[in-house]
Parts: C-alpha cells; sequence; structure tokens
C-alpha cells in the first residue's frame, strides 16, 4: 500500500472511531468502536487497490451515516407516530 493511501486510510480509521464516540447512548458507542476496529483489522492484509477503495467508499459512507445520526439526536429526542390522513406520512412528537 503505497504511503499515501496507507495515511488517507488511518485518517479515515481515526476519524471514524472519534465520531463514534460521540454517540451518547454506551450500548451505540461501544458497538460502533467494536466493529470499526473489527472491521480495519479484518481488512488490514489487502493489497488489491481496488478493493481497498471499495472499502474505502464504504468506510466513508458509514462516517456520513455516523454524522447524520450524530445530527439527529442533537436535535432532540422526536418519537414518531403515524399521521390520521390516508398517506400515512410518519409526523414528529414532541
Amino acid at each position: 500500500m503505497a504511503a499515501s493511501r496507507r495515511a488517507q486510510v488511518l485518517r479515515l480509521y481515526r476519524a471514524l472511531l472519534r465520531e463514534s464516540q460521540s454517540f451518547s447512548a454506551y450500548g451505540y458507542r461501544t458497538y460502533a468502536i467494536r466493529r470499526i476496529r473489527d472491521a480495519f483489522r479484518e481488512n488490514k492484509n489487502i493489497k488489491d487497490s481496488e478493493e481497498i477503495e471499495t472499502l474505502m467508499n464504504k468506510a466513508k459512507a458509514s462516517l456520513e451515516i455516523i454524522h447524520r445520526q450524530k445530527r439527529l439526536s442533537h436535535a432532540g429526542h422526536m418519537t414518531w407516530k403515524l399521521s390520521e390522513d390516508k398517506h400515512r406520512f410518519p409526523l414528529p412528537v414532541k
């Protein structure tokens, strides 16, 4: 793996761990950290650059999911109910 690629992977790994620390729920936080560590450890010996790129894209998508989840949790805890109209769209209830 090229040095720059290795640096990118390590930067992504650290970002995922850092963002996972922001989960307020202990169970979510420890699960996310464990899954990140396990996934990177499992794939550390991969040499194929296309496969590395695919895995990095998956990790970037996971990082976006963590960002989105963090924004939702900071916006306040919402519960959902079905609306009474014919389309049955969920409405937030505070």
